[in-house]
């Protein structure tokens, strides 16, 4: 089972949700996060690609810094993801092995339906929030200009892609109280078909 949704649309909260019922959580950001640590050959390939540059002064990644280059070029942000995207894989395949016999396991992928990946799961979770909400999120959170939210929503699928691959959407633009209700009444549905 896979739960995707747009940029700044809330999966954290909704995977947590999730986790809090039991499922076992398998996050693709945090292991993108893993594979490009100081000292592994995601890193140093990285720095191969895109050079020293994107390094911080303690030899770690400076996200920001790569974001400013893959995000003004799409070129670059391929080369990106066909270093960082199969490490992913590798690695959420064997955290997905070592959950306990009859989990639920639910992998947080951002990237599914642009990677085509949503192809290979039964059941894909959809959170789910306006374009505008979006926008709003990331200029809070990253303190991005508009333009830069925008770039980075527009270099994900559109919306309507996105929701044509869902088994289930979980609507996140009203209040959490809302939102984790959705959660439940999908993780009873879930439940059910079993």
């Amino acid at each position: 089972m896979a739960l995707t949704g747009g940029i700044a649309s809330g999966k954290s909260f909704v995977a947590d949700e999730f986790a809090a019922l039991g499922a076992v959580i398998v996050d693709s950001d945090l292991i993108a996060r893993e594979v490009v640590e100081p000292g592994t050959p995601g890193l140093a390939q990285v720095v191969q690609r895109f050079g020293e540059g994107v390094l911080a002064e303690d030899g770690s990644l400076d996200r920001a810094r790569l974001g400013a280059i893959v995000f003004s070029e799409d070129a670059a942000r391929a080369d990106l993801n066909a270093i960082v995207h199969p490490l992913v894989r590798r690695r959420a395949a064997d955290l997905e092995r070592a959950a306990p016999e009859g989990s639920v396991v639910i992998q947080v992928i951002p990237l599914l339906v642009e990677t085509g990946l949503d192809e290979g799961f039964d059941t894909v979770l959809v959170v789910d929030v306006p374009v505008e909400a979006q926008i709003e999120r990331l200029m809070r959170r990253n303190a991005l200009t508009e333009a830069d939210a925008l770039a980075r929503i527009n270099a994900q699928a559109d919306r309507g892609r996105r929701l044509a691959a869902a088994t289930h959407v979980i609507e996140n633009s009203g209040s959490r109280s809302a939102t984790r209700e959705r959660v439940r009444e999908v993780w009873r549905d879930l439940s059910v078909s079993a």
